[in-house]
């Protein structure tokens, strides 16, 4: 999914949700995100990974739900994968 513009997309759509947490490239050519925030707009926000901004080819999204940690104070694009995240 790199070079489509995915982690700008799911930081725009995630901050018009209120959501907070971050997005980043993993090896692979798969995006790693973590959200938190209201469950509706956690869906929401799934929906649109499931879809991606236009010239995006999903190919599958994998679940976790986990409870909320409260770290985050935004949400960010990290340039890459962090081991341990």
């Amino acid at each position: 999914m790199h070079g489509v513009g995915f982690r700008v997309h799911v930081r725009s759509e995630a901050r018009r949700l209120g959501l907070t947490g971050w997005v980043a490239n993993e090896p692979g050519r798969s995006v790693h995100c973590v959200a938190e925030g209201p469950r509706d707009g956690l869906e929401r926000l799934l929906e649109q990974l499931r879809e991606g901004p236009p010239g995006a080819s999903v190919e599958r999204v994998e679940v976790d739900w986990l409870p909320a940690t409260g770290e985050f104070d935004g949400f960010a694009v990290r340039t890459g994968w962090h081991a341990g995240d």
